[in-house]
């Protein structure tokens, strides 16, 4: 028997899916944006979290659970909402974080470094999956995507399709964690002033705001 899918057809929706990555989307800013507030350790949580909410669409559309979600009306509009509520949530998180930022600062008025990211692993990636899996259009998109770089010839279906959710997060765990790196090291040297972590703050929490908006008036 073959193998499946072919080695070109990997190495091709490898390329696809780092150029899917590389452009603007809610996940790779929200990296950006914990990335630059909590450093790359923080960030790079985040990734290991989305990654592991793409298993989750993955393993639903190799089930043909995402098939059924798409056609129901009701399921996507329940889960965008809550998908909206949570990133309301962080935006709310992110704009009181002013507040522990001033509390930081100086005699002379300059922030002090600070002693430790101060974030916990589990609920960093907790917040990727939860991100990741409440966001209806990454489950239609699979659906979509996914089945076009999949031969019935060449085997399984499912587990072709299991093989490219793989390959894609991989492309995704690169990307982001390259982004997550970057923004990191950059946050670092904005943490050093209490007026550009005030104004990190809020523009992440402006972000997050339009991007729940953004995710509540989607369509499928």
């Amino acid at each position: 028997m073959a193998p499946m899918p072919s080695i070109e057809t990997l190495i091709a929706f490898f390329g696809v899916s780092v150029l899917l990555a590389l452009s603007p989307g809610p996940d790779n800013i929200f990296v950006l944006l914990e990335s630059a507030q909590r450093g790359w350790r923080a960030g790079m949580c985040v990734v290991l979290g989305l990654c592991l909410g793409l298993v989750g669409h993955t393993t639903a559309v190799a089930l043909g659970l995402a098939a059924v979600f798409a056609a129901s009306s009701v399921a996507f509009t329940v889960l965008k909402i809550c998908g909206a509520a949570y990133l309301v949530w962080l935006a709310w998180g992110a704009l009181r974080a002013r507040v522990a930022a001033e509390e930081l600062t100086s005699d002379s008025g300059e922030a002090t470094p600070p002693v430790s990211t101060g974030f916990s692993p589990l609920r960093m990636i907790g917040r990727g999956v939860v991100m990741n899996l409440s966001n209806p259009k990454v489950l239609v998109f699979f659906l979509a995507f996914l089945p076009q770089f999949a031969d019935p010839a060449r085997g399984s279906m499912a587990r072709q399709i299991m093989l490219l959710g793989l390959v894609f997060m991989l492309a995704t765990l690169l990307v982001f964690g390259a982004i997550a790196c970057f923004s990191g090291v950059f946050g670092a040297l904005l943490q050093r002033s209490v007026r550009a972590r005030l104004l990190l703050n809020r523009f992440a929490g402006l972000v997050f705001l339009g991007l729940a908006l953004r995710l509540a008036t989607a369509q499928r």
